[in-house]
């Protein structure tokens, strides 16, 4: 046999032979995943019939774990948390063939987090859906549930119906939040634009999570020349579903109709100087640290070019409006400012109801 060491072509097909081992073993994991998945919901299931049936009480769960783990030493997931969860996961999802179609198609893990966070049968939904999209792993998961991006996701103020073509507005108009969530910065104070720019641009990894799927880093404070006048765009990204340019503005005060004339020239320049004849026109979103709707609205009503408007928040999530009325109401019941503290903290572990909440004081 001769000497292959130096043979590119030896090379090129060990690469593409470790590939395909590396997918099979992906897609095995994968496989296993599922029917894991779904043999816990059918354990659940039959629990859950059984009682039922049988009027059983909650301690024969404590006797099933220990029968079935003696049976199985070596499987994991057979205790009595576990099997609790599987009959919380059946009763979630009744239908075994919708089990199959999106439950199953995430980790247990993954499940088990959302059932957990999410009471809610459409937000449960939804976030599988986006787990699956985005491939988020748990922490991720963790961090889109407790930052509320359900209620966020593709909220932004924008005239993108008036000014993209209908697929690609509902594209974009899914991709822009109402409000980013800027909490991992970790600043507790009002902060100018430019310094808010760099920490941004310190925590870029960070930032591309919150922004979402899709978006790469193009610059910041990217130069752009005009008849020999230069001008900075705060950040620049390209989106490869919308195949466009976002510039993207930083703004530290509240929303102002000015600020969209800048915006406006900015995406004219882009696309004039950057832009490729293949790619999309650009896209405006404008960061504000607060925004009236209603101005925001009349003011992008004369505006031509696609643009969107959001506001960012620096210190953690706010209480759900429902929750600050509960815990005003409650006033008269001198809740102190220690226990008030304690109960905003549950709305960074998990989303609780207000009547859930209230319970705890």
């Amino acid at each position: 046999m001769s000497d292959l060491s130096n043979d590119s072509a030896y090379f090129s097909t060990l690469k593409a032979l470790k590939d395909e081992i590396y997918k099979a073993r992906v897609r095995a994991h994968l496989a296993i995943n599922k029917e894991l998945t779904l043999l816990y919901w059918r354990i659940g299931k039959e629990i859950i019939v059984r009682k039922q049936e049988l009027g059983w009480g909650s301690k024969v769960i404590d006797l099933l774990s220990q029968n079935l783990r003696h049976e199985f030493p070596e499987m994991k997931g057979l205790s009595t948390r576990n099997l609790i969860y599987m009959q919380t996961f059946a009763s979630a999802y009744p239908n075994y063939e919708f089990t199959q179609e999106l439950p199953a198609q995430i980790t247990w893990y993954h499940n088990q987090t959302i059932l957990d966070k999410l009471s809610d049968p459409e937000k449960r939904i939804w976030y599988i859906k986006k787990t699956i999209e985005n491939g988020w792993s748990r922490n991720v998961l963790v961090h889109q549930i407790e930052s509320r991006l359900y209620e966020r996701q593709g909220k932004a103020i924008t005239n993108f119906k008036n000014t993209l073509p209908s697929r690609t507005s509902n594209l974009a108009q899914n991709l822009f939040k109402s409000e980013y969530n800027l909490e991992f910065l970790g600043i507790k104070e009002a902060i100018h634009e430019r310094q808010l720019e760099n920490k941004l641009i310190e925590r870029i990894r960070d930032f591309l999570l919150e922004l979402g799927t899709g978006f790469a880093f193009v610059g910041s404070q990217y130069k752009i020349m005009v008849a020999g006048d230069e001008f900075f765009i705060d950040l620049l990204f390209y989106h490869v579903k919308l195949q466009c340019y976002i510039v993207l503005e930083l703004k530290s005060r509240k929303f102002e109709p000015s600020y969209l004339g800048q915006l406006e020239f900015y995406l004219t320049v882009i696309d004039s100087q950057i832009k490729l004849p293949s790619d999309k026109p650009s896209v405006g979103l404008l960061l504000c640290k607060e925004a009236n709707q209603l101005v925001v609205e009349y003011a992008l009503k004369t505006k031509s070019q696609p643009i969107g408007v959001s506001k960012y928040i620096l210190t953690g999530n706010k209480l759900p409006s429902e929750l600050e009325n509960a815990l005003q109401a409650q006033s008269s019941l001198s809740i102190s400012w220690q226990v008030r503290k304690k109960l905003k903290c549950y709305m960074r572990i998990s989303e609780f109801t207000v009547a859930t909440l209230l319970q705890q004081l």
